[in-house]
């Protein structure tokens, strides 16, 4: 059997509940099988469907509510849903509680560093010193924008090896690391890219979009192998 792979909407469009189609195939050409989980209020149902998945795939969406970080808004955040937010939070530490394999994307990686106690950047711009174009604008979302250097003795280095080129679509990024998030990847300009749950037996973050690039690099396709195979 098809090991169950709990996809966390993004959030809403109107009075719909949405995730990309990409988050959904690349689940599935990697032997998984999607099954997606809505927006509820109801703890019995969130536990319902964290013993239903074997493993769970947080995707990217709109910014992070600041106050949720202990930080007032600033002038360069973009838009924000504290319902999301507060439901994507809680979740993932029921998640992180049993031990199940995560894999977070973009927002989802921000979110798994403030689960774990984390803040982020509201902009890249707040950062110190000089740092990239990290809205890269191409033909296609499957193009690279910049290189990510990745930490010796990561996962995400034994995926892509010790310097590789990510697509770019975000203007937030982890600040300070959460209680036992582990930075395994940085930009040149040393963003965040990728982070890793010590002691944990499968719980990344990667700050680009694999699921966009994962008909073109067998590289991503090997990290979304190594997530499904690990439930």
């Amino acid at each position: 059997m098809e090991p169950k792979i709990g996809i966390i909407v993004c959030g809403f469009d109107g009075d719909r509940q949405f995730i990309p189609n990409p988050y959904i195939q690349s689940v599935r050409y990697s032997k998984g099988l999607p099954l997606i989980i809505p927006v509820v209020r109801s703890d019995r149902l969130l536990s319902e469907y964290i013993q239903l998945c074997d493993g769970f795939l947080f995707c990217g969406g709109e910014d992070i509510t600041p106050l949720l970080s202990g930080e007032d808004p600033r002038p360069w955040y973009g838009g924000t849903d504290v319902t999301v937010d507060l439901f994507h939070i809680r979740l993932m530490r029921q998640i992180l509680r049993t031990r199940k394999p995560v894999l977070a994307i973009s927002r989802g990686m921000q979110v798994l560093n403030v689960a774990c106690g984390g803040t982020i950047w509201q902009d890249l711009s707040l950062a110190p010193g000089k740092t990239l174009n990290h809205m890269q604008e191409t033909s296609s979302r499957s193009k690279a924008g910049h290189r990510v250097r990745t930490e010796r003795g990561s996962l995400i280095r034994q995926c892509f090896g010790p310097l590789f080129e990510v697509n770019s679509f975000h203007h937030q990024a982890i600040n300070t690391p959460g209680t036992g998030v582990h930075v395994s990847a940085r930009a040149q300009d040393g963003t965040v890219e990728a982070v890793e749950l010590e002691g944990y037996p499968f719980a990344v973050g990667v700050q680009w979009h694999p699921e966009c690039m994962y008909r073109t690099s067998p590289e991503t396709r090997l990290l979304f192998r190594e997530f499904v195979k690990k439930v």
